[in-house]
């Protein structure tokens, strides 16, 4: 028997809240005329529910395209790894050809430290420009590498092989489901503050932020690469006994639950608040102000926030958006620009610990990697644009 998604089955119910909400905004303008931020602009509502439509047809995509590059899976995972390789050592070698160019060789006798050859009261000499074709080799050595890991880590740690491998099985009675559930729910906790802190999983999450608006119509602008990300595997449900289609109903409707509490017009739900996911709560996630950044990650449950330490709670008017806005709505640039900045970023780096830096490191840390050059970065700052 054929198996609905929950969160297709849910599209008209979004579009008449949706609707419902529009009429309330029109029907309770802000004071004096000022500007809503959680009222709806046409152009942004559009690039929103398109990114909904892309996020619905995105894993059927990405399966055609990402399994033959599956090592195990698919013919051309070996050659992926090969690529990886291939271009790692190409960039290598022209690494070692750009630091011998800035310092000459070194004695035969021993190696010399840079410091050491040109005096410790003078930094060396800066090191020539990366060529072009060393910038190709590099993202593509560093692309191919995460590319590779990210297939390999989602096969291995599938629900359906998972539960093919465990000794339990649950049953769909509603301890499992309540287990599904709940098991859901934190572990989208530890993905989710994860998105916030790695910037890799940030390229993908980053669409569902780039809005300067707050209403029903921005929980639909959800990210569609997620297929090449790396997470904490949902799938570990199924070693606890978990069957599979109860961890799908579990991601549908925490999905569901989840797009009401993109609005302004609730403002508290009293004690509820407490512990569950509110949009009080979700207007701060949202927020680009300094003291909301990274902050409430929870999705159902508001708890597993108050109890490792990244709740907030709302006390001024949230600033929607990226702390740098990208000023589009085009769905193509939305989806794209951050990976397009950690190409070019990794592109212009000059080691490979600043390469896979830019990938894997928070957005603050490239932000202040970038804007600082050769020199070397303090402390990580908050941000994310």
């Amino acid at each position: 028997m054929a198996r609905f998604d929950l969160t297709v089955l849910a599209i008209p119910a979004y579009i008449g809240a949706m609707g419902a909400e529009y009429v309330w905004l029109r029907r309770h303008p802000a004071p004096e005329g000022a500007p809503r931020a959680g009222g709806y602009e046409l152009s942004d509502t559009i690039a929103s529910l398109t990114m909904g439509l892309g996020s619905l047809v995105a894993p059927h995509v990405a399966k055609r395209v990402l399994d033959p590059l599956t090592l195990g899976v698919g013919r051309w995972g070996k050659a992926l790894i090969g690529t990886a390789v291939a271009a790692g050592v190409a960039t290598t070698a022209a690494d070692i050809v750009r630091r011998r160019t800035a310092y000459g060789r070194l004695p035969a006798a021993g190696v010399v430290s840079e410091t050491s050859r040109y005096g410790s009261s003078a930094p060396p000499p800066a090191l020539p420009a990366n060529p072009t074709m060393t910038g190709v080799t590099a993202v593509a050595a560093v692309g191919a590498t995460a590319l590779a890991a990210a297939t390999t880590w989602a096969a291995q740690t599938s629900g359906k092989r998972l539960f093919a491998l465990g000794r339990r099985d649950l049953g769909t009675g509603w301890a499992a489901s309540l287990l599904a559930l709940f098991g859901w729910d934190f572990i989208y906790y530890w993905n989710h503050r994860l998105s916030h802190e790695s910037r890799w999983l940030w390229a993908v999450h980053v669409v569902h932020h780039s809005s300067e608006h707050y209403n029903l119509s921005t929980a639909l602008r959800q990210p569609v690469a997620e297929g090449v990300t790396w997470t904490v595997p949902y799938g570990v449900l199924a070693l606890a006994g978990v069957r599979p289609t109860l961890i799908e109903n579990a991601r549908a409707l925490n999905l569901i639950y989840q797009f009401w509490i993109h609005t302004e017009v609730v403002r508290s739900i009293g004690w509820l608040e407490k512990v569950l996911n509110t949009p009080s709560h979700h207007r701060v996630h949202h927020g680009s102000n300094r003291r909301y950044l990274d902050r409430n990650h929870g999705s159902i449950l508001i708890i597993w926030d108050r109890l490792f330490g990244t709740f907030e709670p709302e006390t001024e008017r949230a600033v929607y958006g990226l702390t740098r806005n990208i000023n589009t709505v085009n769905p193509v640039r939305i989806a794209t620009h951050e990976w397009r900045d950690i190409a070019r970023d990794i592109a212009r780096a000059g080691n490979w610990a600043d390469r896979f830096g830019f990938l894997l490191r928070g957005p603050g840390w490239a932000y202040a990697r970038r804007a600082a050059g050769r020199a070397p970065c303090g402390r990580r700052t908050r941000g994310r644009g």
